[in-house]
Formats: C-alpha cells, structure tokens, sequence
C-alpha cells in the first residue's frame, strides 16, 4: 500500500500553499478569488493521485457529516423498505448519504439506535418511533436537532411528521366490506398504543357503527412468537366465524392468510392496510389500503433538508397528512348468490 496523500504534499507538488488547495477541496475557489485556471489544476491533479479527503477532519471543519439516520420499524418490510429506497435516493441528489436501522418496536433498540446515531454526528434523524420512546424524542427536540417522524406520531409532542391518513383508510375500506353487504366484519390488529394503530380502528369502529353492526376485534400483541400469532388468529377464525377480515397491517395480513389455512374455515373476504407483493400474486389477489410511498418519502426528505439547509433560521412545524387510496382486487367482492 502506497503512501496516503496529504493536502501538504498536493501543495509541495504544484508549488501552492496548503490554504489555496484546501479553499479549492472545500468548494471556497470563488469566494477566495482563486482563478479557475489554478482550480482546474490542481482538481486535475488530486484525480491524478487519488486523493482521498479525511471525512472526520472535514466533518469537524464544516460541523457536518452530510449523514442521516433513519430508523424504521422493519426495513424487510415493503413498505419502510420503498420508502427508504425513494428518500435515499433523494438524499444522494443533495449530497447526502443515508444509515439505516430497523426499531422491530422495541424501545430499548431504538433508545439504543438513537444514541449510536447521536454518536455518529448524524446532520439529522427520520424516525419511525416505538412506544415509550417519548423522552428521547423529547431530548433531541430540546437540543433542535433537525427531525421528522413518519408512518405515526407523536401526539403530545410537537414535532414534524407526515404520515397518512390512517382513520380515513381504514373507515373507506370498512365501508367498502359493509356495502358489498358483508355482515360480520373482523379487524385485526395490533394490541399498541401507537398513533397510527388508534386511527385505523377508530376508522373501522366508524364505518361499523355507521352501518349498525357489531365489531369484532382481536388485538395481536407485537413481541410473541409468529406461530403464536398464527395460532392465536386461527383460533379467532374458527370461534368468530368473519364473513370478511380487514387486518390492520401487511405483515398481519400475512400471518391472517397463514392463519385462514389452518383453519380450514371457508375463506372471509380480505382487506389489508398496505400493499405487499404477495397480495398480487394470491388467489384471490388482496384488496388493499395503499399509502402515498413516493409522497411520504418526498415530504420527509424536503422537510429536514429545508432544516439542514437553515438550522439557524425560524422553524415551521410541518404536520402532513397525505391521503390513502383503496385499491380493490378479487377478495373483498362478494360473489353473487351469496
């Protein structure tokens, strides 16, 4: 291995001072009236070479990283997984490269996650929080920290999110089941506290009161085993008997099918919240709840990079709540004659 280059060695070579080249390194030509024939050269150079720049050293100069953290709840999930692959993308544009780490909801991962992201000098944070993750998110409010939260919120604390609307989701795609005159309309869902997970119930606790019917509901709690969450809802199918099932998330809705199979119960119509690839290809293929992925991801970027690009400046608040779209398929259409 050949020996590293040195800012002081590119000056030696072209016979410039170290300042003039680490103005040219540091984008400052212009503004320290350095010609352009000198800039050209010496950039000529140090491709010549291969100079590469001490990212700590520049870090240090600049009090940038020009990293963001984003910490997702599941990044195997296609749902956090495209969202992540839009905001990345938008990042690299602005020069700025991405870490991420999956929450799995755990409250101490995340606490934990938070502080290896503090460690790192993070530029700032897009967070999917767990629950009981209040005072952490409190603390890098308090230290004004460019943040932005999404998929759920924070309620009593007021910082940037987006996220969709999860109540409007959830109430269209109940109604939609009610009006193709199914009766018995199960909702499975998580046993959380989390924003999101409140809004698609009261959305369904709507929709079935608005048509006089009775709910059925069985809550999942996140941390068993998945068998125990297959067995758990077999036993719902069997007992409950739904003539149609709306599951509150893509990875239930998984387990649910799972589920139906070991049942051996006639098939319920089907709704989930989220889109999965799976649900395309099922027989019959899934209706869905789909979120604005591409949007989500576009308003999470542009709000903490107009942070980064004036963290001095007056902060707006920016609460966005982007509508859902229902996207029917075969399950939730009653067959005629039944």
């Amino acid at each position: 291995m050949g020996k590293k280059i040195l800012i002081s060695d590119i000056a030696k070579a072209l016979n410039v001072s170290i300042t003039t080249v680490s103005f040219i390194l540091n984008g400052k030509a212009k503004e320290k009236r350095i010609s352009d024939g000198l800039t050209k050269k010496v950039l000529e150079y140090i491709n010549e070479v291969g100079y590469k720049p001490n990212e700590l050293a520049k870090s240090l100069r600049t009090g940038k990283t020009k990293i963001i953290g984003l910490m997702v709840e599941d990044i195997s999930n296609p749902f956090f997984a495209n969202i992540a692959r839009y905001i990345e993308e938008k990042a690299y544009k602005r020069g700025y490269r991405i870490i991420y780490c999956s929450t799995e909801n755990d409250t101490a991962k995340t606490s934990e996650l938070i502080r290896m992201f503090r460690d790192r000098h993070v530029d700032g944070y897009i967070i999917t929080p767990s629950e009981g993750i209040d005072k952490d998110i409190e603390n890098l409010l308090t230290d004004q920290l460019p943040l932005v939260l999404f998929d759920r919120n924070l309620p009593h604390l007021q910082t940037n999110y987006v996220v969709s609307d999860n109540f409007r989701g959830a109430y269209e795609a109940t109604l939609h089941l009610a009006e193709q005159g199914f009766k018995k309309i199960g909702f499975v869902t998580l046993n959380s506290d989390q924003s999101q997970m409140g809004d698609r119930l009261s959305g369904y606790l709507k929709a079935i009161e608005v048509f006089q019917l009775t709910p059925y509901i069985k809550k999942i709690t996140t941390s068993i085993e998945e068998q125990n969450k297959i067995d758990s809802l077999t036993e719902f199918f069997i007992i409950e008997k739904p003539d149609a099932v709306f599951f509150a998330t893509n990875y239930l809705a998984i387990s649910g099918l799972r589920a139906l199979k070991d049942a051996e119960t006639p098939l319920p119509a089907l709704v989930s919240f989220d889109d999965h690839v799976l649900f395309r290809l099922y027989n019959p293929t899934i209706t869905v709840v789909s979120q604005p992925i591409e949007q989500i991801a576009s308003e999470l970027i542009n709000i903490l990079l107009k942070q980064l690009d004036n963290p001095k400046g007056k902060a707006i608040l920016q609460q966005i709540i982007l509508p859902s779209m229902l996207i029917v398929r075969e399950s939730s259409i009653k067959k005629k004659g039944k």
